[in-house]
């Protein structure tokens, strides 16, 4: 590359071989600094001058555009006479940089953090408070969003090091995160389970101590869940006595009978959520197969409704095999009392696996096995009824609201009742209906709650989803274009090998084009992308075809379906179909107040309400 800008620090440049780049005075690197904030957008001449002035004086664009000529002849000294400049080029009303995202050092951090790789190098990067020596308000915002992405870098670099077995290398830079940062409960957390891994119980229960004292002392409050639950699981013992009941159990345990077909669903409810999803789903169909095989209707209910895996995304991993279930499901619900606990699970299952086929009848399984529970007074079934019950609130755009109720019901009861995996669920659900509302700061506290419990219980799939809720969170805040689709690119690796097919077909071309279509950039994608279910609204865009818009469904109801009627919106106001364009505008103005498809947690295709007014 060419040029090198640093603004993690004092904002300097460096030419190709390293040498320091002199960029004149303050005026010229607040210019400079500007436009690495805007990451790679135009930023318009008039809104340049408002931000490097309180009062721009009369003289004020004469004068951008003499700081802006001196720039370009330092950052290209080589250029020749009257030839357009490739870094700091102009475009429209006003001027952008044009450079790789590796180029920046605060764009090369932010897809750092959003992949959560190389963290130890990326933080190395710093040199000192971001845009030091800028106090203007553009900067100042600039400055603490950056420190809270670095505060986050530690976290999770801490976490990273506790989950490959390195506790005790994490515990200085942890002590001295904690010490510079009191408030965050986070860095306590972390601090004291380095150190209860590294065999320092002691350590750990004192920091645990300090920590409640601080809170207390200081603020007035308790320490949240994650602490109180951390301090518990180091006071209690624990054997791992793993080997010894398995090898129990084949000697006493016959196969073929109803004991073994009960306890196999346990198996494979543990092979789930611990990371087997494939290998649990493919296994399931044989064992309610077997169940059935034996004659026994109450067994077959018993086996089709313990396997209560939660499940975060409504569109199934196998349609056929979820077909099948529910076929199961609802012949075994003859067998069984109406308003039983095995009822009610039934119900619940044909709930969460009829989910994205907008069938009635998941609608009002759910809402029966709902009320069952509630009846009931059974927590652990509550929770599975309302898992059945968040994958059937997808019937138009606009519900978020109405899951994060359901998330917020689901965290405070699994809390309450130790179902970890349920717990998860609604931080996740949680996580989505924020994002999809724009409120960041509730969508990470999510997030890292989610991922804590994941480490703590052994649920990896969990990552998957927040590294795309990262990416999704860097599009939304103002990332730079190459740094936000390098953050896609890496959250889509954690897809591979996951076992989540309904999740991972399509799923980074749509993110891109949604990306691209939403800030006005080319949509240039390879001839042979696989854009796996979402091909029917990508082709209207990318081949500009009428025939394709009105040959394109309606979006079906599932977390996409808000970034699906955008891309219908955005390639019916190109196209000038104005028919399709207020079908889709109808469509989607109960969400006028969300971010499109942010719904999802892991992409979005900008504000709703940029598409509801005619243009």
């Amino acid at each position: 590359m060419s040029v090198e800008i640093g603004v993690l620090g004092p904002v300097v440049a460096w030419a190709a071989d390293g040498t320091p780049i002199d960029l004149r005075g303050p005026r010229h690197r607040a210019v400079l600094a500007r436009l690495v904030a805007a990451g790679g957008r135009v930023v318009p001449v008039d809104r340049l001058a408002d931000d490097l002035w309180p009062d721009p004086p009369a003289g004020a664009v004469s004068a951008l555009r003499t700081f802006v000529a001196a720039l370009r002849r330092a950052l290209e000294p080589d250029r020749p006479p009257r030839t357009p400049a490739r870094v700091l080029v102009t475009e429209g009303p006003g001027y952008a940089l044009r450079l790789p995202p590796d180029a920046v050092d605060a764009w090369r951090f932010e897809a750092a953090v959003a992949a959560q790789d190389l963290l130890p190098e990326a933080l190395g990067w710093w040199r000192g408070p971001a845009y030091a020596g800028l106090d203007e308000p553009w900067a100042t915002a600039e400055r603490a969003r950056l420190e809270e992405l670095r505060l986050r870098a530690v976290e999770l670099h801490a976490a990273e090091l506790l989950s490959t077995g390195r506790a005790a290398e994490a515990v200085p830079e942890l002590d001295a995160h904690a010490a510079g940062h009191p408030w965050r409960e986070t860095a306590w957390r972390l601090l004291a389970e380095a150190l209860w891994r590294a065999n320092r119980q002691g350590d750990a229960l004192a920091v645990l101590r300090r920590a409640r004292a601080l809170l207390r002392d200081q603020l007035g409050v308790d320490p949240g869940p994650e602490l109180r639950r951390l301090e518990t699981d180091i006071l209690r013992p624990t054997d791992d006595l793993w080997a010894e009941a398995a090898a129990a159990y084949d000697r006493t345990v016959g196969s073929g009978t109803p004991a073994r077909l009960e306890s196999t669903v346990d198996l494979l409810r543990g092979l789930a959520v611990g990371g087997g999803l494939a290998a649990a789903r493919e296994q399931r169909l044989t064992i309610i197969e077997a169940a059935e095989r034996l004659g026994d209707p109450e067994l077959t209910a018993r086996v089709i409704g313990s396997y209560d895996v939660p499940a975060i995304w409504p569109r199934s991993d196998d349609p056929p095999l979820a077909a099948r279930v529910v076929a199961a499901a609802q012949r075994a619900l003859s067998a069984v009392p109406p308003g039983s606990p095995v009822a009610a699970r039934l119900l619940a299952t044909i709930a969460v696996e009829s989910r994205g086929t907008g069938t009635p009848r998941g609608a009002r399984a759910a809402v029966e096995a709902e009320r069952i529970a509630r009846e009931l007074g059974d927590q652990a079934l509550l929770a599975f009824a309302l898992n059945g019950r968040y994958m059937q609130t997808f019937g138009r755009p606009g519900l978020a609201p109405q899951r994060d109720a359901i998330g917020a019901e689901l965290v405070a009861l699994s809390a309450r009742h130790g179902l970890a995996s349920y717990e998860i669920l609604g931080h996740l659900i949680r996580l989505q209906s924020r994002s999809a509302l724009a409120d960041f700061a509730a969508a990470d506290a999510h997030a890292a709650a989610a991922d804590a419990l994941a480490a703590r219980h052994g649920r990896p799939l969990v990552g998957v989803f927040t590294a795309w809720y990262a990416a999704l969170r860097l599009a939304a805040t103002g990332g730079a274009t190459p740094a936000v689709e390098a953050a896609y690119r890496a959250a889509a690796t954690t897809l591979r090998g996951a076992g989540m097919p309904g999740v991972e077909e399509g799923l980074l071309p749509l993110a891109l084009l949604c990306l691209r279509t939403w800030r006005g950039l080319d949509l240039d994608f390879p001839a042979d992308t696989d854009w796996g279910p979402y091909a029917p609204w990508a082709r209207p865009l990318l081949e500009r075809d009428r025939g394709a818009l009105r040959r394109a469904p309606d979006p079906p109801p599932d977390l996409m379906q808000e970034a699906l009627w955008c891309l219908t919106a955005r390639a019916a106001m190109r196209l000038g179909d104005q028919d399709r364009a207020a079908v889709a505008r109808a469509a989607l103005a109960p969400a006028a107040d969300e971010l499109a498809g942010a719904a999802s947690g892991m992409l979005t295709a900008g504000p709703v309400a940029d598409l509801l007014v005619d243009r």
